[in-house]
């Protein structure tokens, strides 16, 4: 089992930064690939940006590519979103999450394939 906690969510302005945290415990957090995932009001959970364990592979949805980073130090179990130039439309729940086999690209972009979930963070940005 591996326990996540998200933190560092608030309310923003356009433009403005935010960093995120996802705090592990439990198991070999290294071992494990992670995703950040967000859900707005009304939306279904969508990816928004995973690491590979090794954090040698970085995945981005379109909509935040080249604004978000992901980061990881297995050193601390942590992993960071940081988030630049954020829009109205970023505003969601966001959720870092782990599963517990090793998949592709393309799975890791997938809800479904992630056994883990903390209990997600408000991200507020205003226009």
């Amino acid at each position: 089992q591996v326990q996540l906690v998200e933190s560092g969510g608030g309310l923003v302005q356009a433009g403005g930064s935010l960093r995120l945290s996802c705090a592990a415990s439990g198991r070999t957090f290294s071992n494990y690939d992670v995703g950040w995932f967000r859900q707005a009001p009304g939306k279904e959970r969508e990816f928004v940006a995973a690491i590979s364990w090794s954090a040698g592979t970085t995945y981005y949805a379109d909509s935040v590519k080249g604004r978000f980073t992901i980061s990881r130090d297995n050193s601390k179990n942590t992993v960071w979103l940081q988030m630049n130039n954020l829009k109205p439309e970023d505003t969601a729940v966001y959720y870092c999450a782990a599963p517990e086999l090793k998949y592709g690209s393309d799975a890791l972009r997938q809800a479904r394939v992630y056994d883990y979930w903390g209990q997600g963070t408000q991200v507020t940005v205003s226009s």
